[in-house]
C-alpha cells in the first residue's frame, strides 16, 4: 500500500543560519555538523561569535546540530549582516544556499571504535555532493539523511534516506522506514544524493509539498526485503567513558568558552543524545 500524502499547508521553517527562527530573545541560528564531526577550533570560533552577538553559549540538538541564541536579526527577520559574517568566518557555514539541507546524521562511534565500517568517508563525500549540487539545495530542511555504521544506535532515526552498513565494504540503503538496494560503499554517498534528487522531482511543489519521503503519494523505490544483517538496534550512547572516547552530556544551557576550552582533543563528534564525545588520541590514531 503506498503511503498517504501529506496534507500539509505550511512552508518548512526549520532554522539555519540564514534563515533563523525569530524567537523571544532574539534569533535563533542552527547550524548543521555533518555526521556530527567538528574541529574544535570551530566550535570554539562559534562559541566567540555567540559571546559577541549572542547569549553566550551553545548549544546542541538532537540531530547533532549546533545552535546560537539570542543573535541579532534585521528588519527582515534575517541574521544581521556582522553576525553571518562572522558565523561564516568560522568555516561551518560552507553554501548560504544549502544552509539548511546538511542534515547527515552517523554513528558518533564510527572509525574511533566498534561498528562494521568507518563511514566517515562516506559522511565526507556525500556532504560534498550535496554542496555540489544546486539542485539538492532545495530539500527540505527537516530532511534527514541517517549513516548507521552496523552498531544499530541509529536504529530509530530512519526517516528519509540513510544506510546500514553489512560489513566493511557494502551496506543496505534505508529509503524512509524502509529499506533499498544493496550497494558497495564507495558508491553509497553517490547512490543516496540520486535518491534526494528522485525525492525533490516527487515531492511537488508549493507549501504542501512533501517534507519526508514516507510523505510521497507513492513509495520512492519499490520495496526490498532488509538483509538480517541489516536489522540492528542498540541503545543510546551511554554518558561518560566510552570506546573510542568520552561522551559528555550538554545540558539545556549549552557550552561555553571555558568548558570548550578544556578538552583535550582538536576534533569532536556531536552526538544526536544532546552530547559530544571526544576522541581519545589513541582512537583517533587507531580507527575502527
Amino acid at each position: 500500500m503506498a503511503p498517504a500524502a501529506t496534507t500539509r499547508s505550511r512552508p518548512d521553517r526549520c532554522p539555519g543560519i540564514v534563515h533563523p527562527w525569530p524567537a523571544d530573545d532574539g534569533g535563533l541560528v542552527r547550524i548543521r555538523v555533518p555526521g556530527g564531526q567538528v574541529s574544535t577550533a570551530a566550535v570554539r570560533a562559534l562559541a566567540e561569535v555567540a559571546e559577541e552577538y549572542g547569549d553566550g553559549r551553545v548549544r546542541v540538538t538532537g540531530r547533532a546540530n549546533l545552535q546560537l541564541r539570542a543573535m541579532p536579526l534585521d528588519a527582515g527577520d534575517r541574521l544581521a549582516a556582522p553576525a553571518l559574517e562572522a558565523l561564516e568566518a568560522t568555516g561551518l557555514l560552507p553554501s548560504r544556499a544549502h544552509d539548511r539541507v546538511r542534515n547527515v546524521l552517523a554513528s558518533p562511534q564510527t572509525g574511533l571504535a566498534g561498528g562494521r565500517a568507518d563511514l566517515r568517508p562516506v559522511v565526507t563525500a556525500l556532504d560534498a555532493l550535496l554542496l555540489d549540487d544546486p539542485e539538492l539545495a532545495g530539500l527540505p530542511g527537516r530532511f534527514l539523511f541517517t549513516l548507521d555504521d552496523g552498531r544499530g544506535d541509529l536504529a530509530d532515526r530512519h526517516k528519509d534516506l540513510g544506510l546500514v552498513a553489512l560489513d566493511a565494504g557494502s551496506a543496505q540503503l534505508r529509503v524512509g522506514e524502509g529499506y533499498g538496494a544493496v550497494v558497495d560503499l564507495r558508491d553509497a554517498a553517490g547512490s543516496l544524493a540520486g535518491l534526494a534528487r528522485d525525492f525533490l522531482a516527487a515531492r511537488g511543489t508549493g507549501p504542501a509539498a512533501a517534507w519526508h519521503v514516507d510523505e510521497l503519494p507513492a513509495p520512492l523505490v519499490a520495496p526490498v526485503p532488509a538483509e538480517p544483517a541489516g536489522v540492528v538496534h542498540a541503545p543510546a550512547l551511554g554518558y561518560g567513558e566510552v570506546p573510542g572516547g568520552e561522551h559528555v552530556r550538554v545540558g539545556d544551557d549549552g557550552l561555553d568558552l571555558p568548558t570548550i576550552a578544556g578538552w583535550g582533543a582538536t576534533t569532536v563528534v556531536v552526538t544526536p543524545w544532546h552530547g559530544v564525545l571526544i576522541p581519545t588520541s589513541a582512537s583517533l590514531e587507531e580507527g575502527p
